[in-house]
């Protein structure tokens, strides 16, 4: 459970800081060729770039929960039980369907 918040956390830090570290750099010219741009062009081209490094953080973060083996979390045995009984133990439903009931006011 600990590996899913730490990379939780870091897809996270990744969303925040690529995109804004973009803008930064654009607006002070850290990028070759940034400095011969206009700033209408300059604010274009570094929104577009810094919504498409999240979605490429989102695909990777995406990736690496398709990558985690899936028998390795297996649920709580006690959860499960008190599932099972709690549907077990529930009333019938189509008796007591909303269609058949009469309105009391």
């Amino acid at each position: 459970m600990a590996g899913v918040v730490e990379k939780f956390f870091i897809a996270s830090t990744f969303m925040w800081v690529v995109p804004i570290a973009i803008l930064y750099g654009f607006n002070h010219n850290w990028f070759p060729g940034s400095t011969h741009l206009s700033s209408y062009s300059v604010t274009l081209v570094s929104g577009f770039l810094a919504v498409i490094s999240v979605n490429v953080v989102i695909g990777f973060y995406i990736y690496m929960a398709m990558k985690e083996p899936s028998n390795k979390h297996v649920p709580d045995p006690n959860f499960v039980a008190e599932a099972k009984s709690s549907l077990q133990s529930r009333p019938n439903e189509t008796e007591d369907s909303s269609s058949t009931r009469e309105k009391h006011e």
